[in-house]
């Protein structure tokens, strides 16, 4: 089943009552089944919610997203203890060795890469070399192949003089929510399938509790950079505003295909999640990535 995502940004008050979320505004009371919420961002400072709430929340492996002052997602609650055998995939997961995670990120690098060389083509309308830099990805991207795609990306993506910056200027406020709820959609999938997020296959900074989730992510970003695209033609706006920011949480719901089916973003971040924790266990050689377009 498809799960919701609710996007609050006015004063409330979340509580529980017989397995639903009761949301109360002072105009109104509305409940949702807590087994149906997939994601809830708040984005208010006056919202209250309720540790039962919460608790009964994370048990449903719902992802809570609490943005900050400039209405950014800035932390998620999750769960801890989603699967039977927690602590045998965790072990797999430490005991994972260099070559096969020099793998892993050689395989998601070169997926990344394709993605952006096709999105980079429909945005243009011209052919490109990102399929040659794809195929020169060597084990553990050694050398950075993935900064090189980069750097010829975002030449081409918006227009001259354009900056992908974490604090920059338009769009990159667009890039950053989108990457944001991505990288949050990403988490929630991995800690569903069992797997440790703090544990990168390449990202490693001490710093960083959502690593294997930057990782995994990876190949699923020129959604949103497709998205904002889109945004950017249909709109004059440059700052953040409600309609955007949901237009942005549709990636959440977007089409990508396997093999033999076609799966909404959300679910295949799943399958793609679960196919790493077999790569972990030696069941599969490779994750199983989805292709974005038909």
């Amino acid at each position: 089943m498809l799960k919701k995502t609710i996007l609050l940004e006015n004063k409330a008050s979340l509580s529980t009552k017989n397995l639903q979320l009761v949301i109360k505004t002072d105009s109104k009371e509305a409940t949702v089944p807590i087994e149906d919420i997939g994601f809830l961002v708040i984005d208010n400072s006056e919202i209250y919610l309720s540790i039962p709430a919460i608790n009964l929340l994370i048990e449903n492996n719902s992802c809570v997203i609490v943005c900050n002052s400039n209405h950014l997602p800035n932390g998620m609650f999750m769960n801890l203890n989603s699967h039977h055998i927690q602590q045998e995939i965790f072990k797999n997961q430490i005991d994972a060795s260099i070559p096969l995670k020099k793998q892993l990120w050689q395989q998601t690098i070169v997926e990344k890469i394709t993605n952006q060389g096709i999105l980079l083509e429909k945005i243009t309308g011209n052919k490109n070399s990102f399929d040659f830099l794809a195929s020169k990805v060597l084990s553990g991207d050694s050398t950075n192949m993935e900064g090189v795609a980069a750097s010829q990306f975002w030449k081409s993506y918006y227009e001259k003089g354009f900056k992908r910056e974490r604090f920059g200027d338009y769009p990159n406020n667009f890039l950053n929510y989108g990457y944001a709820i991505l990288r949050a959609a990403t988490a929630r999938a991995l800690s569903g399938s069992g797997l440790l997020n703090t544990l990168g296959i390449h990202h490693k900074s001490k710093y960083n509790a959502f690593a294997l989730a930057d990782d995994i992510m990876e190949p699923f970003r020129p959604i949103v950079d497709e998205k904002v695209y889109e945004l950017m033609q249909n709109y004059d706006e440059q700052e953040l505003n409600t309609l955007l920011k949901s237009e942005l949480l549709q990636i959440l719901t977007r089409t990508v295909y396997f093999k033999d089916e076609k799966s909404p973003l959300m679910v295949a971040l799943q399958k793609t999640a679960s196919s790493l924790q077999q790569c972990y266990t030696g069941e599969r050689k490779k994750i199983k990535y989805p292709k974005l377009w038909s």
